[in-house]
């Protein structure tokens, strides 16, 4: 049965240094207050896969936690660039971070292998891209029935994966809805996973469209996280802050401005809280 705990209680067991992290989530149910409790408890050498990193990696690399992103698409949504990330990679600050790209679908499917427990998947979609040569994960087959070139993508077993969702009850059965990308899969592919949720309840209902339960044999601990997927939303509990998303382009592009801002608001003053606004936190844009 997934353990109830806080999340600071959570993060220290399950993520240790060097651990490769999922933290997963499609436009909304990002895990924005396990990212950083992770920062705050200073997670070093870490392989981050995300099929589209944005403002939670972003924080992250600036902050000194990754060695490495596993990724499929990587920005700002809607606004532009990932200052820190770019930093990370041209100028080395505040180190290297090495780059391992792949298609959606090809990410993808490298967790629905690892969940299957299977050594590797088949996709058409490296095809005509270069980025067999650029990575050891994927490789060109033959089928064996037709003789058509396919690619292979190795199966992903992240030690940890980080998702939110809306509600889990007390036996840690977690219940999500809304637009879902490859939490599920996640969960499903790691040797360990932690699920903050908007709430803890005594009974799960029937969510929303699209609902999802990751029964408690799957995870290894819930956290309770009201507010905990901000800027992002959770549907049913909360809309996305549009304005932040806007705000952190300038936030990110200077060094010195946006370490002020992780320490004031991540750091020192984030602990148990949601992230805080552009406006609460007087860092709007220049």
């Amino acid at each position: 049965m997934a353990e109830l705990l806080p999340l600071e209680e959570a993060v220290r067991e399950l993520v240790r240094d060097g651990d490769s992290v999922a933290m997963e989530g499609f436009s909304h149910l990002i895990p924005f207050a396990a990212a950083h409790e992770l920062i705050r408890q200073g997670c070093r050498h870490l392989t981050l896969i995300r099929l589209t990193p944005d403002l939670i990696y972003d924080q992250m690399i600036g902050m000194g936690c990754a060695d490495r992103l596993v990724f499929s698409w990587a920005g700002n949504p809607g606004v532009g660039s990932l200052h820190r990330l770019r930093d990370a990679v041209e100028h080395g600050w505040p180190h290297p971070l090495e780059l391992e790209e792949h298609t959606h679908a090809g990410l993808a499917n490298r967790y629905v292998a690892g969940a299957s427990g299977l050594p590797f998947a088949i996709v058409r979609d490296y095809l005509g891209t270069d980025l067999e040569r650029r990575t050891a994960n994927v490789a060109s087959i033959a089928c064996p029935f037709t003789g058509e070139r396919l690619a292979a993508v190795a199966a992903l077993r992240p030690d940890v994966a980080v998702v939110h969702a809306q509600q889990a009850d007390r036996e840690g059965n977690v219940l999500l809805w809304g637009i879902q990308g490859v939490q599920k899969e996640a969960v499903l592919a790691a040797r360990r996973s932690l699920v903050t949720v908007e709430e803890v309840v005594d009974e799960l209902g029937p969510g929303g469209p699209g609902g999802t339960v990751l029964p408690h044999w799957v995870v290894t601990a819930v956290s309770a996280s009201p507010g905990g997927a901000h800027p992002s939303y959770a549907a049913g509990y909360s809309s996305r802050d549009n304005h932040f998303y806007q705000a952190w382009d300038a936030i990110s592009r200077d060094r010195d401005r946006f370490l002020a801002w992780m320490r004031e608001h991540v750091l020192e003053g984030g602990a148990g809280k949601p992230q805080a606004s552009p406006e609460e936190a007087h860092l709007g844009p220049a």
